[in-house]
This record gives C-alpha cells, structure tokens and sequence, in this order.
C-alpha cells in the first residue's frame, strides 16, 4: 500500500507539510537548541482501530532521513488507551515539524478506521458487504478509502471515472432511466459496471428493464428493501442490490437483514471523529 518508491505520496506529503511550516518552524528554531536529540513516543489515548503507521513513517522520512523510525502496532490492530503505537528518535527540531502532520494523518485515519469496524461488527454473521461512498475530504480519498479496508469494510467507486452511477439528476437529465443506461451501454466499455439509484417501486422497473448491473434502493424502509430485494433476485439474480441513504450503526444491522448485497455509508468518511492520539517527546542530548 505504501512504500519508499510511492513518489506521489511523498509529493503530496511534502505540500502538506509546506502548508504547514512556510519559511519555517519559529517556535522550534527559537527555542530549542540546534543539535538537540529526541525520542518522541505516539501514543494512542483513547481505544480504537488504528490506520496511517506507514503515513506517519513517510512524513518523518520526509522530513528528516535520518530519523528512526519504530512501529510498535500494525495498522488494523485494535489498541487500549495509552498503547505505544510508534517510536522516533533524532533530531528534535526535525521530530516537532513532522508531528502535527503525522499526527493529524493518523487521527483521521484511525477515526475512520475505528467507525468502520464498528459498522462491519454489527454486521457479523450476515453476507452483506460495507462499503463506502466518494464523501470524502478533498486530496485525502486515496487515504481515507485506505482506512475504510483498514476498518474491515470496502470500497466504492473511487471516482466519476471507473463505474457508471445513475442518480436523480442523472434520470432528470437524460430523461429516465431507460434512456440513461441505454446511452451509457452504447458507450462504455464492456468491462465498466452501470448501477442505477431508485426510490420508489416504479423507477425500481424501470431500473429492471434497462438491464443495469447494480440497483441502489435510496433511502427505502427495511422492509420495502426487503420487498424490492425479493423482486430483484425473482427476476434478474444476477443483479446486485445495494442500499443507501441515512444508514447509522443503529440501523445497519436491519437494513442488511432485508436481503441487500451492498450498504454504502458516506458516514464512514464525511462525519468521523478522529481517534484521539499524541505524541510525548523525552529530550536526550543537546550537540556542541
């Protein structure tokens, strides 16, 4: 997933660190002594899923090199509050300038992480497959779906690019389903999958007869899923049905219940909360 030779991520983790430091960290260059020696545990202070460790490992070697850096966990592994997740050692200037963004990587990260595996938990023993949506934090997608497989669950499409998804104003414009997945056949190639997103039993046949790949039931009660479900594998079992719209970890278990293949939660990326982690420095030495 990540490794040394990811030059995109890299580029993008150098920029985010440009946000932050600009000409320079003030608060570190004027206080604290050049030559300075460090080790800075990371610690989680709160329990949780926790996701970005090799995130957190490039922004430090971006920083500084000649950093060490020690993984305590793995990415996936459940932590109680006051684990070490990480430790570095080195220069303290450059250990301070690399922290909030490794931090605030792995916070988010964590947080969606713990928040999917909730959902994949209550889902324990069913064959209904977590998914994801495309609500995500501009420039943080390729990361947060990271996350959500980190967590247990799946992805989505990752862009408008790589599958074709009929929604309201998609049926709006092109004048109905029917017509919409007709002109998407004719100009897709035959390896792209094309779902359609219904909200009543009347697009739900026309969804049928256009012959789409994937039915999204959109904010449907458990038991009209149900309904629509039954209808669906009566007549097209190939199809797969996927439901959507104001799922929370109250719900999910029901929802999965009425039969559907796919729940997709935006909430596992747009409304998360970050696991709440830190990083304690020891100072060691101070150079000539």
């Amino acid at each position: 997933m990540f490794n040394g030779n990811n030059q995109a991520m890299r580029d993008q983790i150098r920029a985010w660190l440009q946000e932050d430091i600009g000409t320079g960290d003030v608060t570190t260059l004027f206080t604290i002594p050049a030559g300075t020696m460090s080790k800075g545990i990371i610690h989680a202070k709160e329990a949780g899923i926790i996701a970005g460790i090799p995130v957190a490992q490039l922004v430090f070697e971006v920083v500084d090199p000649t950093l060490r850096f020690q993984a305590c966990v793995q990415d996936g592994q459940f932590v109680e509050k006051g684990t070490t997740l990480i430790e570095v050692e080195g220069s303290t200037h450059s250990i301070l300038t690399g922290e909030r963004l490794a931090l605030n990587l792995m916070q988010r990260l964590s947080g969606i992480a713990t928040k999917t595996h909730a959902f994949v938990t209550a889902l324990q023993g069913l064959p209904t497959r977590l998914v994801d949506t495309r609500k995500t934090t501009p420039g943080h997608r390729f990361l947060e779906k990271y996350a959500v497989r980190v967590g247990g669950g799946a992805n989505h499409r990752f862009g408008l690019y790589d599958a074709v998804m009929i929604k309201d104003n998609h049926i709006k414009g092109a004048g109905g389903i029917i017509p919409a997945v007709t002109r998407a056949r004719e100009n897709i190639p035959h390896t792209m999958k094309i779902e359609v997103e219904v909200e009543d039993f009347n697009q739900l046949e026309e969804a049928l007869q256009s012959q789409a790949d994937i039915i999204m039931l959109d904010n449907m009660t458990p038991a009209h899923m149900a309904e629509a479900v039954k209808t669906v594998k009566e007549r097209a079992p190939h199809v797969i049905v996927e439901a959507s719209g104001g799922v929370t970890l109250n719900t999910v278990r029901e929802i999965a219940e009425s039969g559907v293949d796919v729940i997709s939660v935006g909430g596992l990326t747009y409304s998360v909360a970050a696991l709440d982690i830190s990083l304690d420095l020891n100072a060691k030495k101070t150079g000539a």
